[in-house]
């Protein structure tokens, strides 16, 4: 069994640290952010795999994620709820690339314009506000920490580091493929919205981003926008009003639902997803990160590989 430090406590760096303590190691995770400071925080949470990469390892991710999440929601005090929501399409499209992670997925059949395609599928939403305490809380209850410490480089005495930085890894990781997605979100009251929506991003430029309309127990969740390279984490008010309109044509009844909050998060975005083992001088680290906008989707499928990883011990000298 090793000794680990998970470097992030966002909800990969959390997932890792669970299955890793499961595994019998002893876990301290560290991070510049607590959990409930991190970019995970400002997620709507919907499971969906979106700006993640290679797709056939994303499948496979989002699949083990979807099987856990959707255990976990037998479990009120988690925060995940199975909802049934809508994706529509303004065209014809063909069925999803991360078809096969999900159990079921049904055409539209009948539309309302502008829409012309779509489907239905069952799938995970996550309270973030609920999900990463209660996340936090595991890693605790089966002897691991969780400390707030800012780091300058990984730490380099460690027996084994996971790299779950997120964009931070820009800096941790030497990595300059690691790139801001900026995502803004506007929270309104619930108005007894019981199911998601989603209408996915489309060409590019302002007003390109993805559409999506995630109810949770006391709000809804209503986004967005994908401004990759961008930094700004203010919330600009034109945007916001521009998320509303947007998400009201895909679900009018939003038009009678009072504005609660804004918040804005940077996805951390990479070509691919890394995660592989490096070795650094008498440390292995395990790098987990670039997880796009998809980081829930992905935690649980990715923090099953970690462990696999950590497991198989330092590689032989040759």
């Amino acid at each position: 069994m090793a000794r680990v430090i998970v470097v992030g406590a966002g909800v990969v760096g959390l997932s890792c640290a669970v299955r890793l303590l499961e595994s019998g190691h002893h876990v301290d995770v560290v991070a510049r952010d607590l959990p409930l400071e991190t970019t995970s925080a400002v997620a709507a949470a919907l499971w969906y795999p979106y700006r993640a990469y290679p797709f056939e390892r994303v499948t496979a991710w989002s699949r083990a994620t979807y099987a856990e999440l959707e255990e976990l929601a037998g479990r009120e005090e988690t925060g995940v709820r199975m909802l049934a929501g809508t994706e529509l399409h303004r065209t014809r499209k063909p069925d999803p690339w991360w078809r096969d992670a999900v159990p079921a997925l049904t055409r539209v059949s009948a539309f309302r314009p502008p829409y012309a395609d779509g489907w239905t599928f069952v799938a995970p939403v996550v309270e973030m506000p609920v999900y990463l305490p209660w996340l936090e809380g595991r890693v605790e209850a089966l002897g691991g920490t969780v400390t707030r410490m800012a780091l300058a480089t990984l730490p380099d005495r460690a027996e084994v580091v996971v790299n779950a930085t997120g964009l931070g890894a820009r800096r941790m990781a030497d990595d300059p493929s690691m790139v801001p997605v900026r995502g803004q979100v506007v929270y309104v009251e619930q108005v007894g919205l019981d199911r998601w929506w989603l209408e996915p991003s489309e060409g590019a430029g302002p007003g390109s981003g993805p559409v999506y309309v995630v109810p949770r127990s006391r709000d809804v969740v209503v986004g967005g926008t994908d401004d990759e390279g961008e930094w700004d984490r203010r919330p600009d008010p034109d945007t916001a009003k521009q998320i509303l309109e947007r998400a009201t044509e895909l679900v009018p009844d939003l038009a009678r639902a009072a504005v609660l909050g804004h918040k804005v998060g940077l996805r951390p975005a990479r070509p691919q997803v890394r995660l592989d083992v490096e070795q650094q001088g008498g440390t292995r680290v395990v790098h987990c990160y670039g997880h796009g906008g998809a980081g829930v989707t992905l935690s649980w499928g990715c923090a099953d590989e970690v462990a696999a990883l950590v497991g198989q011990g330092p590689t032989p000298d040759r």
